[in-house]
């Protein structure tokens, strides 16, 4: 089996099983075992995953670290597990105390969900405290299947994955900082944006007006960049944009501006505003699940959006109809409908968690 299908079908497991795990030990041979597998090891060969490995530690004599995984008979990794429902945290950790005493180059912080990589970058023979690449195998990315797979036996290589852990763990640190600063721009993050567009005095009622019109604009720019690219990338996705391309390029001049299909009862109105709102789904769906499985389907009352083409697996409505006032809807797992107001295209970002949390729950069905 391929790397990246075994560690999807790894994925798809763990959320069947945790439930059921109410110990480490438990969580060590249900999740992480068979995580060790899929990345090569025999788990059950000592000279390639030793369990409860001893390291002595100054005074401290026969201490034990759950796994270590060997090659030419020298540690290479060091695996620490927790219980899946438990926080991953480095505060007085063996990991920590094991790194220095041993030839490991890497540290593994896990409970069996989430997957933390550390290294010694900052200072020789003592691991940091933050990791250089973490995997969430309830939300995997292809860009960090292709960090991982640099961990599998048969392609595991030091100075390779040194090579690009510095620059992981300050881009991921950096996309933190990001995230927040775009969430929720801090008065520093908004004086020097600011500083490019006004030169006066920034007085504190300008800088709270100044936020929210940093604000708008990142979520603006985020809006158009991701409309601009699936414009480009989708032509030929799927034969139901194709059709919907069709039918905007066969539509008559007297369509109304913004429309670019209506039904000749004139009831269905498909407006170029549901197009960019259907593809602003698919982008926020775009690392959850094929967008081929996302489709739409316009009523005279609402947009709809649907998982499989299927009426009974809804992902949200688009419910543009009115000039003045415009909602999505969302739905939870129980196919509970909820109207949310919006302002803008961009303000259906704010609804991600719900978007992707209601085709998890069709995934996992």
């Amino acid at each position: 089996m391929d790397f990246k299908d075994a560690i999807k079908l790894l994925s798809e497991r763990v959320d069947k099983v945790k439930d059921n795990l109410h110990t480490e030990e438990a969580t060590k041979n249900a999740l992480i075992m068979p995580f060790l597998q899929a990345m090569g090891y025999d788990v059950f060969n000592p000279l390639e995953v030793m369990p409860e490995f001893t390291c002595d530690i100054g005074i401290k004599k026969g201490e034990k670290i759950d796994y270590a995984i060997f090659k030419d008979d020298q540690p290479i990794i060091l695996v620490e597990c927790k219980h899946w429902k438990q926080e991953l945290t480095l505060h007085d950790n063996q990991l920590l105390r094991y790194f220095h005493v041993s030839n490991a180059k890497f540290g593994l912080l896990t409970n069996g969900i989430i997957y933390r990589f550390y290294t010694d970058l900052e200072v020789p023979n003592r691991m940091d405290e933050k990791p250089f690449l973490e995997i969430n195998l309830l939300d995997l990315r292809s860009s960090q299947l292709e960090e991982l797979k640099k961990f599998h036996k048969a392609y595991f290589d030091v100075e390779n994955i040194l090579s690009s852990a510095n620059e992981l763990k300050y881009t991921s640190e950096l996309k933190v900082v990001l995230n927040k600063e775009f969430t929720n721009p801090s008065p520093e993050f908004v004086k020097l944006i600011s500083k490019q567009v006004y030169d006066g005095t920034m007085t504190a009622k300008l800088l709270e007006q100044f936020t929210t019109l940093v604000r708008k604009s990142i979520s603006g720019l985020i809006s158009d960049t991701i409309s601009d690219r699936l414009k480009t990338a989708l032509k030929t996705e799927t034969s139901q944009d194709q059709n919907i391309e069709e039918t905007a390029k066969q539509a008559p001049p007297s369509l109304p501006v913004n429309v670019v299909y209506m039904s000749e009862d004139g009831k269905i109105v498909t407006t170029q505003d549901e197009i960019d709102g259907y593809n602003i789904v698919k982008a926020i769906l775009y690392d959850t699940v094929d967008i081929k499985r996302v489709v739409d389907r316009d009523t005279n009352s609402y947009f709809g959006i649907l998982f499989d083409d299927n009426n009974r697996k809804p992902i949200c409505r688009l419910y543009f109809n009115s000039e003045n006032v415009r909602y999505i809807a969302t739905f939870d797992k129980d196919k509970l409908e909820t109207k949310n107001k919006i302002e803008s295209l961009s303000d259906i970002y704010k609804y991600s968690n719900e978007i992707r949390n209601v085709v998890k729950s069709y995934l996992e069905q």
